[in-house]
């Protein structure tokens, strides 16, 4: 939601989130109105709720498009989410996922921001995340505010990213539902974008990490045609990666759930450490947990670690572990 200026807990809140259309239509929000607005967890801003008794005598219940606004394909409502039908076709999603592959945690291809992106692909310079890789420094400069050597820092930029981790990459792919964090299990688990490709359901959903619903995902993302095509792009390109080895050490093949606040160290930190001796760390709870380590003000992660038979140890056990 868009605010007028607002402090709240002593910061300037312009914009809060109203998380998806059922909660909108739950909280009856509407243009014009005004509302309540808290912190989440003294964070994130969320419009809590509307004062009636403010509200404009003109508003209407606020509506979802029932097609894209950038390229005019039919809008899905899937459970709480809408989202646009055009896929790649749609614009606003190609240069998202530009980038999303250009970002830091995916290729880090630096110099490469939102203004660039939407140069490229509205000059039809860049029609995939692969047509990165295929751009010269004399297309670049037949665009505005480029000049040679800020096209040669990207034309660099771009060479370097070459070389990636197949974490990275994967990641880079933006399948829906794969995270950092799953990507990092997945490559470990199968090794090379081959292997992943070639994965069957039962292979995915006995990984970490992965549910079902990202097995489905993946091997969707997989089979589709265009996607096919951008990886053999890709490929041509030259992107290189080291083939992942599986880990090893003294916790290999073991997944560690961190909940509650660690006095010796952060979750992050305790993450780390896990996967520096050859485990994973899981964001959830499930029966792939072999260890649910609980720190102070544990919460609802221990109630259903304990529900489904988990084994719970404490911070000291877990150090002990990790040695």
């Amino acid at each position: 939601a868009v605010l007028e200026p607002v402090q709240v807990g002593g910061v300037t809140i312009e914009h809060a989130t109203l998380h998806n259309a059922d909660e909108v239509a739950r909280k009856d929000v509407r243009v014009g109105d005004t509302v309540i607005v808290q912190r989440a967890g003294d964070v994130i801003p969320e419009v809590a709720s509307v004062i009636i008794e403010k509200r404009p005598p003109e508003s209407t219940p606020f509506k979802m498009p029932e097609a894209c606004p950038v390229c005019s394909a039919s809008v899905e409502h899937i459970g709480a989410i809408h989202f646009c039908t055009g896929g790649l076709a749609c614009p606003a999603q190609l240069k998202e996922s530009i980038r999303h592959f250009a970002s830091k945690r995916a290729l880090d291809i630096e110099g490469l921001g939102e203004r660039h992106v939407e140069q490229f692909v509205d000059a039809g310079l860049v029609a995939d995340v692969a047509d990165i890789f295929l751009l010269s420094k004399e297309q670049i400069l037949t665009l505005p505010r480029w000049a040679g050597k800020s096209a040669d820092n990207l034309i660099d930029a771009i060479a370097a990213s070459r070389r990636t981790t197949l974490p990275r990459l994967v990641f880079g792919l933006g399948i829906h539902g794969v995270g950092e964090q799953t990507s990092r299990v997945l490559s470990e688990r199968f090794g090379s974008l081959d292997a992943l490709a070639a994965a069957t359901e039962a292979e995915l959903i006995s990984t970490p990490e992965v549910g079902p619903e990202t097995a489905l995902s993946i091997m969707d993302f997989f089979k589709e045609p265009h996607n096919i095509a951008v990886l053999k792009k890709l490929k041509n390109a030259g992107i290189a990666f080291e083939a992942t080895a599986s880990k090893v050490g003294r916790l290999a093949g073991k997944v560690f759930l961190f909940t509650g606040t660690l006095t010796s160290m952060t979750r992050d930190e305790a993450k780390e450490l896990v996967e520096a001796h050859g485990g994973s760390a899981a964001a959830g709870v499930s029966k792939k947990v072999d260890y649910v380590v609980a720190g102070a003000e544990a919460g609802s992660k221990l109630e259903k670690a304990r529900k489904i038979g988990l084994t719970i140890i404490d911070e000291a056990e877990f150090k002990r572990m990790v040695g």
